[in-house]
């Protein structure tokens, strides 16, 4: 019976490949390895390029979308609107800010990761401008990203955020500058979480930097405790190296019989009040002669 479905096994890989699948699609996609990192990034990049921009200024953007209460996810991309500022073309997103809130407060942002494999992948690094009534830039900022692992989707990703300070704000623009989309991010890779060759053999540890590309997805509104949290707890570098554990806890707990206390120094004696040395030496020595 066992030599029988060893046959059919057989007969059926056989017949698969001679109907023109290849061994490669028997493979599932999660273990397959990943695709050339270049690849995805210059097709994105390309796309941009053939894009027709809509919009050269700040005074040409629609501001009719207000600011989310709460961080909200966009997809930037093909058939997104594309500006062309100072002959640099990116996707971009436009909002009115809440006229409501007093300043200062904190607007949240998040890029996800555009790839299923962490060598094949980028992000979509933000530059935000901030207006007044005539859509002059008051304040313009590359945003620097920070890598937090959390428990779910929403507190995953490359976090950042901006305060805004100034009373004239009115109107806020999210897009992608040249320097940024050339730029990269600090990553650092958890235990099994990604791996460069499939789970057949999964990287321990490792720290990454991810490329910028021209689109991704975006969460941005006003922050929120659960974001606030992500970009407390967020890694934005490699951390210092330090002594090591042992080294730490050797200072910090002594152990049994190795005392870190100097010995004290032994004085001499203070002789009692209205003697002297010269005194005792000579009591000493009449009683001797007696």
């Amino acid at each position: 019976m066992r030599h029988r479905l060893i046959v059919a096994t057989a007969l059926l890989a056989s017949a698969t490949l001679a109907g023109g699948c290849s061994v490669k699609s028997l493979v599932p996609p999660n273990l397959r390895p990943p695709e050339n990192s270049n690849t995805s990034l210059d097709q994105a990049r390309k796309a941009l390029q053939q894009a027709t921009p809509c919009c050269s200024t700040f005074a040409d953007f629609s501001f009719q979308d207000s600011l989310p209460w709460k961080p909200k996810k966009f997809e930037l991309g093909p058939g997104s609107m594309v500006a062309n500022l100072n002959g640099d073309r990116s996707y971009f997103l436009s909002f009115a800010l809440p006229r409501e809130s007093q300043v200062p407060y904190r607007i949240a942002l998040k890029s996800e990761l555009n790839g299923r494999w962490l060598r094949a992948s980028y992000l979509f690094a933000p530059t935000v401008v901030v207006l007044d009534d005539a859509f002059q830039p008051i304040a313009s900022k590359d945003l620097s990203l920070c890598e937090h692992m959390g428990w779910t989707d929403e507190t995953t990703g490359a976090f950042g955020s901006v305060d805004i300070t100034d009373e004239r704000a009115r109107y806020l623009v999210l897009y992608s500058s040249a320097k940024q989309q050339s730029g990269n991010t600090y990553w650092e890779q958890t235990p099994a979480a990604f791996s460069a060759e499939a789970p057949v053999k999964m990287a321990a540890t490792g720290t990454f930097k991810v490329p910028h590309g021209p689109d991704g997805t975006v969460w941005v509104g006003m922050m929120d405790k659960t974001y606030q949290d992500a970009v407390n707890n967020a890694i934005c570098a490699k951390p210092e190296q330090g002594n090591g554990v042992l080294s730490t806890l050797r200072d910090a707990i002594p152990l049994p019989g190795m005392s870190t206390d100097k010995p004290a120094t032994t004085k001499p004696a203070t002789p009692p009040a209205g003697t002297n040395n010269t005194d005792s030496t000579q009591a000493t020595g009449g009683s001797a002669k007696g």
